[in-house]
């Protein structure tokens, strides 16, 4: 406990990105990288991982870099951590993909019922490119994201696609940022707030999709009762599917 404690006040004191160049210094550089890429790997891999640190974490290694505290390099940092952000996406949606049948088999359970696994599957197949992409910017939603859609059984050819290009852009943007802001004076008095502020900036576009989404819901809603009334004005379709015309 005297350990933990001591490593606890040595974090409270130097903070996020001053406490990784202390164990830089420590570890050395190669065991260092090795470090932040399991870390990423596990919170975006492993679905019982999704407390370790993620947006905080890319923005203080970026601080670290831009100190000149440290070895590391931009460059090897961002492609690192870009294959431990898609690598761990990967293989969290072939764990769902393997356990989503095994466990959604029982046709009367409440919480594992196969009916949830079907409307799963059509979600994934309409909403799952830009869940996928989103998630990258949502603590904890992130972990879960690849793997349901592993057990919604979403394309793996799309999913590749909106997985890579989610991880190089949540590592890019939040590694950069912490590159150019992160020694600022200001963001390091406040570097929780400004970790808070990344994080609702991230959800943002989550939320502006839930809004539109919602509109052209209710729009569909205001146009079914003129929709019917056509049909209806119409007629009956003749075998050939063209409306029988009026005599």
């Amino acid at each position: 406990m005297g350990w933990i404690s001591e490593q606890f006040n040595m974090y409270r004191d130097l903070g996020l990105d001053g406490y990784l160049g202390h164990w830089a210094g420590l570890v050395g550089v190669v065991w260092m990288y090795l470090l932040l890429f399991a870390v990423i790997f596990c919170e975006t891999g492993l679905v019982v991982t999704p407390f370790l640190p993620g947006d905080s974490l890319l923005f203080a290694i970026g601080a670290l870099i831009a100190s000149g505290k440290t070895e590391m390099t931009l460059p090897i940092a961002l492609l690192l951590l870009i294959v431990a952000a898609v690598g761990g996406d990967a293989l969290n949606y072939s764990i769902g993909l393997a356990l989503g049948p095994r466990v959604f088999r029982w046709e009367n359970s409440w919480l594992l019922n196969k009916k949830h696994l079907l409307r799963t599957q059509e979600f994934y197949l309409e909403h799952g490119g830009k869940t996928i992409f989103l998630a990258r910017f949502i603590p904890i939603i992130r972990t879960f994201a690849p793997f349901v859609a592993g057990i919604g059984r979403m394309p793996y050819r799309r999913f590749s696609v909106f997985n890579v290009t989610g991880g190089i852009t949540w590592v890019s943007i939040c590694l950069i940022a912490g590159y150019f802001f992160g020694n600022m004076t200001w963001v390091k008095a406040h570097f929780e707030a400004v970790v808070v502020v990344i994080i609702l900036i991230s959800v943002l576009p989550l939320v502006i999709e839930w809004i539109l989404s919602r509109r052209r819901a209710a729009r569909l809603r205001d146009q079914q009762p003129l929709l019917t009334a056509l049909a209806e004005s119409s007629g009956p379709a003749r075998p050939d599917g063209q409306p029988e015309k009026p005599r």
